[in-house]
């Protein structure tokens, strides 16, 4: 269901690698969250560090989106990078699994591909 891969380098260094690898497979990073952030200036305590991208490949968003509009729920792919002790995480759900809520076995092999470059994008930032 998940796509997990594990750093041992700083939380720093796996958001810079993950958006300079985002970048050469042409997904464009349309935002990043402070999860931290947002929820300490809420007053809340959360002492982990956790940010999520949102990641888009416009050419497979367009295919998608052409085939069922409803699919707009499920974009842009999001991938949480989080600090685990002293390693650094990276997960995103597999857009595959996530297909499989929309009925379209037509769209398959759009979604394995983004699911292979996305975990490409995640192993290269992590090394």
């Amino acid at each position: 269901m998940f796509i997990t891969v594990r750093s041992g380098k700083s939380i720093g260094e796996v958001r810079q690698g993950f958006e300079d690898a985002a970048a050469e497979r042409k997904f464009g990073v349309q935002a990043i969250h402070n999860v931290t952030a947002t929820l300490r200036s809420k007053g809340l305590d959360f002492d982990r560090r956790l940010y999520v991208y949102e990641v888009c490949n416009p050419g497979a968003a367009k295919k998608v989106l052409d085939a069922n509009i409803k699919i707009a729920t499920a974009l842009p792919c999001r991938v949480s990078i989080y600090a685990d002790g002293e390693e650094v995480v990276l997960e995103t759900l597999k857009p595959t699994m996530l297909l499989q809520m929309f009925n379209e076995p037509a769209l398959l092999p759009t979604a394995r591909e983004v699911e292979a470059a996305i975990g490409e994008i995640m192993r290269e930032a992590a090394k």
